[in-house]
């Protein structure tokens, strides 16, 4: 009987005997082992094979350890895999660098077997748990692109506002960790809209006063689909307060200036120029121009930030925001970076 391995582990070493030495220990514990004798070589391994942990050395030649961690932990894609650095350097400034290159733990050679088995499980075991956490939230982007197929008219405007949203973040000069939120925000804003029943949300003609108030609890449902998601925490208040207006006669919570989020205030504003900007069977599209003047209209009602509205008609005004926004763009969905 073929029993299922404990996880897979990538050993790095430029010495043979130390890389046999760990892939014995690895196996007796019933995990895959891959092996790499050189940073390179490494990197190669963890971009095609996605290891749940990294045995690496520190002193190599060329591309060092410390060199090899720093890059995966800068890379979206790989930087939540677990890290592991073996080293025979004592001295308190290598622990050092070592955690400034985003380690997340340390091994002395020669090893000790029952350390080595405690600290592999244990980070192998918060990797699973990261990987749930992924999945859960993959499939909650995939609700939010659900919601939109729903409608053919608003193809497209998840992924929109997630280059707006960013691009517009970026040009305030929010943090990483914000635009992250902006570009989540931009796919599970309507999220709630799931438990909407589809002759309100789909009907043609304007809707009646008891059909909007139906409307507006999507921003309610939304907040409650995500609740239990800690990584969406940020994205939480994005979702429930995207209809918030400035002079506080928004919904659902009737919040007022300030008090508005303002991730939330960001997506109201791009939320509006892509709805003002693409044609509906109720509506013709508006082009830039009007649409940027639409939006200043808004500050001028006291529903938009002056300011916030100010920053995204200079960004559109200068360059296409397909072009601002996709220069930051990650590789997946759910992660868009600066760096």
């Amino acid at each position: 009987m073929r029993y299922p391995t404990a996880g897979k582990v990538l050993v790095v070493d430029d010495e043979r005997a130390n890389v046999e030495v760990f892939s014995r220990l690895m196996i007796r514990l019933r995990y895959e082992v891959l092996t790499a004798s050189d940073g390179v070589s490494a990197l190669e391994f963890v971009a095609r094979d996605r290891p749940d942990l990294v045995l690496l050395d520190v002193n190599m030649p060329g591309v060092d350890g410390f060199e090899v961690c720093r890059r995966l932990k800068n890379d979206p894609e790989t930087r939540l895999i677990p890290i592991v650095l073996i080293t025979g350097l004592t001295a308190s400034e290598d622990r050092v660098r070592g955690i400034e290159a985003g380690a997340d733990d340390f091994l002395t050679k020669p090893p000790v077997l029952a350390e080595l088995e405690a600290r592999v499980r244990s980070l192998t075991r918060l990797k699973r748990y990261t990987d749930e956490l992924d999945s859960a939230e993959s499939v909650i982007l995939s609700l939010g692109l659900m919601i939109e197929a729903r409608d053919s008219y608003t193809e497209g405007h998840c992924q929109r506002l997630a280059r707006y949203a960013t691009a517009l973040g970026v040009r305030v000069g929010l943090d990483d960790d914000q635009l992250v939120a902006l570009h989540r925000g931009g796919f599970l804003h309507d999220v709630g809209k799931v438990g909407i029943p589809d002759a309100v949300l789909l009907k043609p003609a304007r809707l009646t006063p008891a059909e909007y108030v139906v409307m507006q609890q999507h921003t309610v449902i939304g907040h409650a689909l995500c609740r239990e998601l800690r990584s969406l925490e940020d994205v939480r208040p994005i979702i429930r307060h995207h209809h918030e207006r400035m002079d506080g006669t928004g919904y659902p919570d009737g919040l007022k200036g300030e008090a508005i989020p303002l991730l939330a205030r960001i997506v109201s504003i791009v939320d509006a120029y892509d709805a003002m900007t693409t044609e509906r069977t109720y509506k013709r599209a508006l082009n830039r121009e009007a649409a940027c003047r639409e939006l200043r209209d808004e500050t001028q009602l006291g529903w938009k930030s002056v300011d916030l509205v100010e920053a995204f008609v200079a960004l559109v005004s200068e360059e296409p925001l397909e072009i601002a926004s996709s220069r930051r763009a990650g590789a997946r969905p759910c992660q868009i970076w600066r760096r």
